[in-house]
């Protein structure tokens, strides 16, 4: 896949693509042209045949810093109506990722801050280089984590979040490790290396199946427990009714 932004690298494996933030100047600090860059990629792939997994990563050794400077002048002077509708692209972002069909996998070197680490939560997986540093530095300017504080409590208990939220101090990839906000914690120079096996090991896995657990992470969360409990026996039938199911039982039973 091409594109015309060249904020965004995409790099085509095949069943793995990767989207790389491309500022490294900037510390891939995002703007308007980068979040809609990275909502139009993640709807490619999320939809597209040959894709299995999605990393995101950024350029030059550093994750992603949050918004871009100029941008934060830009939006300092919105009103109200252009700061809803900017805020509404945002969380627009965060959610594309977070409801991607395939496995989305944050690759995160260097600094993960503010909208960054949002960026990072929203994704099913994060590998945390031992060189990573999340923050979320929003409070410390006068404004508020309001949209990537939901995603960061999918990952972390509310008391975790408090810490990270309200004294907006940075956490080493092994701190993020530790309280569970990082999947996997590996050594700088093997973090490429770890992060595309982990992506070979999900792109062997069912498609089908991946798509509907993800699908039941999505919406369980909202349910009550016997409503989800239900919904739980509809989708167990659903997912036997598929071909990769039954293929998979009739490779496993030919091996007894």
């Amino acid at each position: 896949m091409g594109t015309n932004n060249d904020k965004i690298l995409i790099i085509d494996n095949k069943q793995t693509k990767k989207i790389i933030l491309n500022r490294p100047d900037k510390r891939n600090s995002l703007d308007e042209e980068i979040i809609n860059g990275i909502i139009d990629a993640i709807n490619i792939f999320s939809n597209d045949s040959e894709t299995r997994s999605v990393i995101i990563t950024g350029a030059g050794g550093n994750f992603c810093s949050g918004l871009n400077l100029d941008y934060l002048h830009k939006i300092s002077e919105f009103d109200i109506i252009e700061n809803k509708k900017d805020s509404e692209n945002f969380k627009n972002l965060l959610l594309t990722i977070y409801r991607c069909n395939k496995p989305t996998i944050a690759m995160v070197e260097g600094y993960a801050l503010a909208g960054g680490c949002g960026i990072a939560s929203a994704c099913d997986l994060i590998v945390a280089s031992d060189k990573a540093q999340f923050g979320y530095t929003e409070v410390k300017i006068g404004f508020i984590p309001a949209i990537v504080m939901n995603f960061l409590l999918k990952r972390v208990s509310e008391a975790q979040a408090k810490d990270l939220l309200l004294t907006c101090k940075f956490i080493t990839g092994a701190e993020a490790f530790r309280i569970g906000f990082a999947n996997y914690l590996v050594d700088q120079y093997m973090i490429e290396s770890f992060t595309d096996k982990l992506c070979e090991c999900l792109n062997q896995l069912p498609a089908s199946s991946v798509m509907l657990t993800k699908e039941m992470f999505r919406n369980i969360s909202s349910m009550g427990f016997e409503s989800a409990l239900g919904y739980a026996v509809d989708m167990n039938a659903l997912t036997r009714m598929t071909e990769e199911c039954k293929n998979g039982i009739k490779r496993f039973l030919s091996k007894q």
